[in-house]
């Protein structure tokens, strides 16, 4: 498993019912208070529901992680 960092496992709503995962990577802020986030990978496609972009979201972070 290589190094990736502190990720995190958003969804973004862009439209009614068009749901998109986004895998974000922390980056060094100004501050040790805060974490700054980048977009490390976002869906292509949309899901109909929250929790489908959240389910397969799921899975790209495990392929990122090497825990498939």
């Amino acid at each position: 498993m290589s190094s990736m960092g502190d990720l995190a496992l958003t969804v973004e709503e862009r439209g009614q019912g068009r749901f998109f995962w986004v895998v974000l990577q922390a980056t060094t802020g100004d501050s040790q208070d805060e974490m700054v986030y980048r977009r490390l990978r976002t869906a292509e496609e949309s899901q109909t529901s929250y929790s489908s972009a959240l389910a397969v979201g799921s899975l790209m972070l495990r392929r990122l992680t090497g825990n498939t």
